[in-house]
Order: C-alpha cells, then sequence, then structure tokens
C-alpha cells in the first residue's frame, strides 16, 4: 500500500500570509519521509466540516504550480476540481502546464461538484440534479483527454465546444485522471468507462463494496479493473496512547469540529489494514487542525507495516 497526504486546510500559524510557506514545507516533508502522493482541494471557500467559509483558502491550481517547481518526487494532484469552475478546454491547458513544470507528477482529479454555495458565490450555474453535474463531468474528461492527445481539438458536445483547439506542448506522459466520488449507479460507471484512479471514502466495508460496484462496470464496459488505481480518503487525528489523544482532543478541539478518525497509532495500523484487505492501493490522510505529529506518526509508526 502507498500512502498520501491531502491538504484541506489553510491555516498554518495566525498568518495568511503564511500560508504557501506552511504547505510547501508540508509537502517537501512529505516527499523525503515516504509518501508517493500530495493533493489540494479545489475549492475557492472552506467548506464546512473542516472550517468556517471565511477562513483563509488558496485556490488549488495557483498552489500546484508553486508545489510542483519546489518539490521533486512527489505525485501532486486536485481532489478535487469540480468541473464547473473553468471551461474544461481551459482546465486541460492548465494541467499541462503544471503537469510540465512537475515534469509528469501531476494527477487531475476531476468530480462532479457539490458545494452549492460556492457556486452561487462565485456565479457559477449550480444544476441541482447530481446526473446532470456527472454528464458535465463525463464530458469535460472525454473533451480533457482529447485536448492532450490530438493535434487539434474540435469537440461538439452537450455542455461543451471547442473548434480546432490548440494545446502545445502536449502533457508527456498523459497526466493520469482522478474521478473522484463513489456514486454507484453513474461516478462509478464513469469511472470504468474514463478514468485512470478512483476515489472514495467511508468505512472499509462501505470501501469494498464501492470497489464491487466498480469492478461489475469495469466489466460491462470490457475494461480491466485492474488497471485502475483504487483509492481512499480520510481524516486523521492519531496520538501515541489514550492520555495524549485525549490532550490533544482538547487542544484542538477536536470533540466539537472533527469528522474522521481519531485514535492511537495501533488502532490506526489496524483500521489502515482493513482498508488494504478492502482493496485500497492509495491511503490518502488529512490531518486535522494541520496536525503535524499525525502525518509524523503514520510515517514513522505507520507505513513500515505495509512496506
Amino acid at each position: 500500500m502507498k500512502f498520501g497526504i491531502h491538504n484541506p486546510s489553510w491555516l498554518y500559524g495566525t498568518d495568511p500570509a503564511e500560508a504557501f510557506e506552511g504547505v510547501k514545507a508540508k509537502a517537501q516533508w512529505a516527499e523525503t519521509h515516504g509518501y508517493t502522493w500530495f493533493s489540494v482541494m479545489d475549492h475557492l471557500i472552506q467548506i464546512g466540516h473542516i472550517g468556517p467559509q471565511d477562513e483563509p483558502f488558496i485556490e488549488g491550481w495557483t498552489v500546484l504550480s508553486a508545489l510542483a517547481a519546489t518539490t521533486s518526487r512527489i505525485r501532486l494532484a486536485t481532489l478535487a476540481s469540480s468541473v464547473a469552475f473553468r471551461n474544461p478546454a481551459h482546465l486541460a491547458k492548465i494541467a499541462a502546464g503544471v503537469s510540465l513544470i512537475s515534469r509528469g507528477r501531476l494527477t487531475l482529479g476531476i468530480g462532479a461538484g457539490w458545494f452549492e454555495a460556492e457556486y452561487r458565490q462565485y456565479g457559477w450555474e449550480f444544476p441541482p440534479r447530481p446526473a446532470v453535474r456527472i454528464r458535465q463531468m463525463e464530458e469535460a474528461v472525454r473533451l480533457i483527454t482529447a485536448m492532450w492527445t490530438q493535434p487539434r481539438t474540435t469537440f461538439e458536445g452537450r455542455y461543451f465546444q471547442t473548434q480546432e483547439a490548440i494545446l502545445e506542448p502536449k502533457p508527456k506522459p498523459r497526466p493520469p485522471i482522478m474521478i473522484a466520488g463513489g456514486g454507484e449507479q453513474l461516478t462509478l460507471r464513469a469511472v470504468a468507462r474514463l478514468a485512470d484512479a478512483c476515489n472514495v471514502s467511508g468505512e472499509p466495508d462501505m470501501v469494498q463494496h464501492k470497489f464491487a460496484v466498480l469492478r461489475r462496470h469495469c466489466e460491462a464496459a470490457q475494461r480491466d479493473y485492474e488497471a485502475i488505481e483504487r483509492t481512499n480518503i480520510t481524516s486523521f487525528l492519531l496520538a501515541r496512547d489514550e492520555s495524549a489523544l485525549a490532550a490533544k482532543r482538547e487542544r484542538l478541539g477536536a470533540a466539537q469540529a472533527f469528522r474522521g478518525f481519531s485514535g492511537t497509532v495501533a488502532e490506526a495500523t489496524d483500521l489502515i489494514g482493513r482498508y488494504q484487505e478492502a482493496g485500497v492501493q492509495l491511503l490518502i490522510h488529512s490531518a486535522f487542525r494541520n496536525d503535524a505529529e499525525t502525518h509524523a506518526l503514520v510515517a514513522s509508526d505507520i507505513m513500515p507495516h505495509f512496506a
């Protein structure tokens, strides 16, 4: 099993101007401590279960561009870009640039979008039916793939169109595309048809069920299930023992705000083992309030069990 870090929070100390220095240091630390993945959210305001909407927040692709130039080995990704935030042809161009800067270390994580308040604040239309947003995402992935591979791209879709669009230089190798979400009827079917990786959340039993659904969609699409990287994302708050955990939860206010797994190293190791048994190949975790000790404990005490 491989391990990754996800960055959903930009609170690094009391000065918002230092947020990039904080995330840069974390990404650089991660690639020297055995992690293979570092992702950022592609939102413009904070989401509810992480923090208040008005807390400091940096746009994801801006950060990835900078991290591409200040890291050297770790894979970089959005988790995940909403299809509505950018014309997909433009997103293809942005992602191609980040792939070039990082020398091929980009994964494009994309999703159908869900945060209606964010859409309203920034003036995007929010289709209320999830099926519409998922169809938009599928069409966007097809267009992005065409932009990355065709000399010029003419695309006449229901939602997006291009005319003889040029994208040079092409990203080489072509960035993997990860579709985020676990919807069984439409999202996982889109993964089977179009994606190189999936990302699902939930307890191990639920994740195992979602992977079984994905396998059936792959069979229907005549796609090799094993060709799709299977990933899970969860939030951790860890300590070595119960007393240290209780003190940390109190200090960080986790009793009121934290949604994720809070436990000892031994408990987390057992949980991650269950994720591995469920079929997870890459476990991506965030740490509540950017708790550095949580990431350090995963690297020093947990990852060696899964090497």
